[in-house]
């Protein structure tokens, strides 16, 4: 069973913000913007006795080479993407 599938690869490619990231949260994977995921561990680790959920980046869109450069991305491109992306997410402990 894969981690990150290609639809969320997808989305993190397509994303019109250039500041997201493919995270994994309570066990899902999702795009969320780096904003948002600092606002959350701010928020989380002021909040007394509520314990945060843990919020794991596994890429920043900025770091997948060539996806800046504007050339459409093939469905092979998705697939080999997803591919790593799920082993670097299982590496990390997902």
């Amino acid at each position: 069973m894969s981690l990150v599938d290609q639809e969320c690869v997808r989305q993190l490619i397509e994303s019109p913000d250039p500041d997201v990231a493919l995270v994994f949260v309570r066990g899902e994977c999702v795009i969320r913007s780096l904003g948002e995921i600092e606002r959350e561990i701010e928020e989380g680790s002021r909040a007394e006795g509520v314990k945060p959920h843990r919020t794991l980046v596994i890429v920043r869109r900025e770091d997948i080479p060539g996806v800046l450069s504007g050339r459409p991305v093939t469905e092979e491109r998705i697939a080999s993407l997803a591919h790593c992306l799920d082993n670097v997410a299982r590496d990390l402990g997902a």
